[in-house]
């Protein structure tokens, strides 16, 4: 049962063999996380999720939320599971214990919540936004905020949400509507309404605390005058307890494709002039303030579509083990054959490699930006702060876009593995699909994603911070390249972040040219590329473990001698999947991205010449 949500045996792998978490145990902020800590930890969130939040998945979609006089229900069996995942203090894994936190590291907080979004996205999605409100908090509140609001936050005792989009400002959040009119004792009176806010109303948690965008009366125009409020469900007492009705009402939850056990909400503030919230952060530096949670958010909506693809991996690679279908293909026309196991069949197995390869660069993707953080965190100088923030920057669009992009193409195939029982209700792979769709458009959709990454991200310190990010890679293609058995690989994956280097300085000057509607309509194909060439990477990496790992195992680099291992030992076995993956991907995908690389470099303006009138009538 716990292969049906993530491979454990890979996860160890990331983590303690490519990441090597057990060296941040030098740094006395992690001194306690070692091996034997970051096991248990996951172990145990691995058992709270296959044994309680797995089982509530199906329940769950087919109940979904209710919304009755103003209050959303969840679904009842998420109470339980919210009391178990409360009690495990798992929601402030990585957070200041003065706060309630673990104080763990996020590398080692993914793998926990790579087991808990796989058992049910739905029901976690109401806590990822909790902490990135809390989050929000720490980083910016006042020292009255944090009393208030972080314990309770981050024990889950409330929640929290975000209040960006409204029906007139989508994508475009300065176009916004929400008022905050001063008032005498240093509060503000809010009023508008937001939409589409995940777990903006539910009955879980007893106060719900909603950092919201609105606009001072006479602020400037447009985003440059926004600023960024506190708004509870409940106004707080004195003694920290909720209070009378803030005037934040539901009045209506979304009926949607998938995640049905998150409800969708609109809100309505102030709309008896009741709703009063408190300024956090700066007058009239509200979107840049929320984008210290939105960029948290991308990354774990990224995290999300991970956790799905690698879960209807494993329900398929279970499935194909076990349904007897067709005879082997070099059967021939032996009427006396028996049916095989699909797995078997060459079409299936090059499914399953393909949704192998990608999950299993997604994971070491994931891990690396939470890597990332921790080495941020642990910086001892500016400049080396400075480095690894300017990495997170850069990966936030590729976690968010790349990832969640792949996550709709693997669990495609993992319905495609299942044939038509894919396609019902009878087996998971559907639903993990309906619920995977979203992640490409909220919290800024993949579009936005691409040209934040050609936009802002290129540009960062003059192009050298995406520099620095291939100069990474080339330090794995020059250790990759000295084993005979990568050679291949080694110089493909070579070529492939060449290529990506010189696409990348050839866009940048289109955007800054007369083509720059040209050089954006290509923002999601190099997106593309780069996401591409970044998995082969990992997968590279990866690569360059297992062979050095199984060269000891087989006491022979020789591959006859490898497969012999493999058949007997399941370390052995293991490994040759990693080197066999990655030969996958960069012997059969990666091709198809040399191609993308010559359409975004001819930066043909078809997409932006024809008019509007000759796209259909």
């Amino acid at each position: 049962m716990a292969q049906l949500i993530a491979d454990r045996r890979d996860v160890d792998f990331v983590l303690h063999e490519q990441m090597k978490v057990g060296d941040l145990t030098k740094h006395e902020r992690f001194a306690e996380f070692n091996k034997k800590t970051v096991d248990m930890i996951v172990s145990e969130a691995r058992n709270l999720a296959i044994k309680e939040i797995l089982p509530t998945q199906k329940e769950s979609d087919e109940v979904g939320c209710t919304l009755e006089n103003g209050v959303v229900k969840v679904p009842e069996c998420f109470h339980r599971i919210n009391k178990l995942y409360k009690e495990g203090e798992w929601l402030a894994m990585i957070d200041d214990p003065q706060w309630g936190g673990q104080g763990m590291p996020k590398t080692v907080s993914l793998a926990a919540e790579e087991y808990f979004i796989g058992a049910n996205p739905s029901f976690m999605l109401y806590h990822g936004l909790s902490h990135g409100a809390a989050n929000l908090i720490n980083t910016l509140g006042t020292e009255e905020q944090k009393k208030i609001y972080l314990e309770k936050l981050y024990s889950g005792q409330w929640s929290g949400t975000m209040l960006l989009t409204e029906a007139a400002a989508g994508s475009d959040v300065g176009a916004l509507e929400t008022t905050a009119t001063r008032n005498d004792d240093g509060t503000f009176s809010i009023s508008g309404t937001k939409i589409f806010i995940s777990g903006g109303e539910q009955d879980m948690v007893e106060n719900i605390v909603h950092p919201t965008l609105a606009r001072i009366e006479g602020a400037p125009p447009g985003t440059p005058g926004i600023s960024l409020f506190l708004v509870p469900k409940y106004r707080i007492n004195k003694d920290g307890s909720p209070g009378e009705f803030n005037d934040v009402v539901c009045s209506g939850i979304e009926e949607k494709m998938g995640l049905h056990g998150n409800c969708t909400c609109t809100l309505v503030l102030g709309g008896k002039g009741g709703c009063v919230g408190t300024l956090i952060g700066q007058e009239n530096k509200g979107m840049r303030a929320m984008f210290l949670m939105m960029n948290e958010a991308r990354q774990l909506v990224g995290l999300q579509g991970f956790a799905v693809a690698t879960a209807s991996y494993c329900y398929a690679l279970n499935y194909a083990r076990e349904r007897l279908q067709g005879k082997h293909l070099l059967a021939g026309k032996d009427p006396n054959a028996k049916s095989v196991p699909i797995i078997e069949h060459p079409d299936v197995r090059r499914q399953l490699m393909t949704m192998r390869a990608y999950v299993d660069g997604m994971r070491s993707l994931i891990y690396y930006g939470g890597m990332a953080h921790d080495l941020e965190v642990l910086a001892e100088t500016p400049e080396e702060k400075e480095k690894y923030a300017d990495r997170s920057a850069i990966l936030t669009p590729i976690i968010k876009g790349y990832i969640t992009d792949r996550t709709l193409e693997v669990t495609s195939h993992g319905i495609q593995v299942y044939g038509g029982y894919g396609y019902t209700k009878e087996y998971p792979v559907e639903q993990l699909m309906r619920d995977a769709r979203i992640f490409q458009i909220y919290e800024g959709t993949n579009g936005i994603q691409a040209m934040d990454l050609m936009g802002r991200k290129l540009g960062l310190k003059n192009g050298q911070a995406f520099m620095d990010y291939l100069g990474e890679m080339h330090k794995t293609i020059e250790e990759a390249g000295k084993i005979e058995e990568l050679k291949t690989l080694t110089a493909r994956v070579e070529s492939a972040v060449g290529r990506l280097a010189d696409t990348a300085n050839k866009i940048a000057k289109a955007a800054a040219s007369d083509k720059a509607l040209n050089a954006f309509a290509f923002a999601h194909p190099f997106l593309d590329v780069t996401g591409d060439v970044t998995v082969a990477w990992m997968l590279l990496w990866r690569a360059e473990i297992a062979a050095q790992k199984l060269k000891k195992l087989a006491g022979s680099p020789d591959m006859a001698a490898i497969t012999e291992k493999a058949a007997k030992n399941k370390d052995a076995a293991f490994y040759l999947g990693v080197m066999k993956t990655a030969e996958f991907f960069i012997m059969n995908l990666l091709p198809a991205t040399m191609g993308k690389f010559d359409a975004i470099e001819s930066m043909n303006g078809a997409a932006v010449e024809i008019p509007d009138a000759a796209f259909g009538s």
